[in-house]
């Protein structure tokens, strides 16, 4: 069914203060009622106000791409700059610039693609990703996180807790997808793309961004599969991707199944629960079957099946299998545990690699700032440390929090003991460092009670 979806863009202001499209508003209403319809007419929400919004969204110390524009030289003579790229955009004159190419180590020791958009490329995506979201954000799946608003790294979190001490959880899948941003497929994409975008103007902007290729010193090559990463589309062209691939076929899937079976997906990284093992078996036949039709397949090495939930201790030490086994999701290790009363729990703690990984930044730091005042590391120490807290401080990590900062606390002694010939003593160093170094405390409530408040508010676990 393909209806024109003609809404002027006019706005409203909302309680918070923010203006809102009325015409926006419209399309995610006709988005939410009719699943199968088709959006004809969507480029004339990009307006000259939607652009204003999408320049000022941008990170504004961000590195230029190949067009060598800052954000704050842009803003010189924005309005006229706007009001440029606004017509460009509508005569379809507005072409994309490829991305400039700078790679970024990863932990294990290879380097990872990014890709710097041009400013106006910049803008442009931004605008049109908040037009499609209206449409989006009523078709994704619950379980689905990850470049969504609202749904954070910890909401995903807490859906995974409650979803494995609440459901009926023997084995734990985790799935992990081989060069998940590299390997869409441009073709696929965009034919799913149409079934909800039947906007050519819209398709043909996604196709342009596809096609820019990458700028790797001064060389343009072509990039013949794959979403720009680091684009600001990059997150929502993925998130539509994996939601046609893997959500809408997983949940479709375990309609048929013989026992529960639950997903929590965050990006291209994916957690799910089954009761049987020969069901999770025959999901993951059948899931690389699937996948081979849309360029994608499974990374061996680190997809992981393992026994986990209530009973996992007692099948294990009955086959004589030790303990079970953890897995990490987003940061956090997950472990079979107990709590006070004997009960069955998730215990989760900061995954060992990534602990390593941050001392060794900070520690490469320390050294950088090793004759600095002591009063200035201390006060970037504090900062840092905080902001660690601030995600890693769930209940039942703060033993290891206070491990970690202790751990801290001896780089940093190391690297003061380093800057004279007299060497200090931990007992003059000690007020220094319970001064600076914050003590951890917890910062997030229970997965629980905050899951069923969210639930209360709107679905997470469709």
């Amino acid at each position: 069914m393909t209806k024109e979806n003609i809404v002027e863009s006019n706005t409203r202001p909302t309680q918070s203060g923010e203006r809102v499209s009325q015409g926006l508003q419209g399309v995610r209403e006709r988005a939410r009622k009719n699943k199968q319809e088709r959006f004809t007419a969507l480029l004339h929400h990009v307006t000259p106000e939607l652009l204003r919004e999408s320049f000022y969204a941008l990170k504004r110390k961000a590195a230029p791409g190949v067009d060598g524009m800052t954000w704050q030289e842009y803003a010189t003579g924005l309005e006229d700059r706007l009001k440029d790229l606004h017509g460009r955009v509508h005569r379809g004159a507005y072409q994309a610039q490829p991305s400039k190419r700078r790679w970024i180590p990863k932990a294990n020791g290879k380097q990872r693609p990014l890709g710097i958009a041009a400013l106006e490329d910049k803008i442009v995506q931004q605008a049109v990703v908040t037009v499609l979201n209206a449409i989006y954000e009523e078709d994704f799946r619950g379980f689905s996180y990850g470049f969504r608003p609202g749904r954070s790294q910890h909401v995903a979190l807490d859906a995974l807790y409650v979803a494995i001490k609440r459901k009926r959880v023997n084995w734990i899948l985790d799935l992990d997808l081989k060069s998940f941003f590299d390997n869409i497929s441009h073709e696929k994409l965009i034919q799913l793309s149409e079934k909800r975008i039947a906007d050519p103007r819209i398709l043909r902007l996604i196709q342009k961004w596809l096609k820019a290729g990458v700028m790797e010193d001064g060389v343009w090559s072509e990039t013949e599969a794959g979403t720009p990463q680091g684009a600001v589309i990059s997150p929502l062209l993925s998130n539509v991707y994996l939601h046609y691939v893997l959500d809408q076929w997983t949940d479709q899937w375990r309609q048929t199944a013989r026992g529960e079976i639950t997903i929590v997906r965050y990006a291209d990284d994916a957690i799910l629960g089954f009761e049987h093992q020969d069901e999770v078996e025959r999901y993951l036949r059948e899931l690389k079957e699937h996948l081979l039709e849309y360029g994608l397949e499974l990374n061996e090495d680190k997809t992981r099946l393992i026994r986990f939930g209530r009973f996992a201790a007692f099948n294990r030490a009955e086959r004589g299998e030790g303990k079970p086994e953890a897995f990490t999701f987003l940061g956090l290790q997950h472990i079979c545990g107990k709590n006070r009363l004997g009960r069955f729990e998730v215990r989760r703690i900061t995954d060992g690699k990534r602990r390593r990984k941050k001392l060794q930044e900070w520690k490469q730091e320390l050294r950088r700032r090793m004759h600095a005042p002591i009063a200035k590391v201390g006060g970037w120490l504090q900062s840092v440390l905080r902001g660690y807290y601030q995600y890693h401080a769930v209940p039942g990590n703060l033993s290891i929090l206070a491990r970690f900062r202790r751990r801290v606390a001896r780089l940093w002694f190391r690297i003061l003991s380093q800057r004279s010939q007299r060497r200090p003593t931990w007992k003059k160093l000690g007020p220094i460092f319970d001064h600076w170094l914050p003590i951890p405390h917890t910062v997030h409530d229970y997965p629980d009670a905050r899951f069923d408040a969210r639930r209360r508010m709107g679905s997470h676990s469709r």
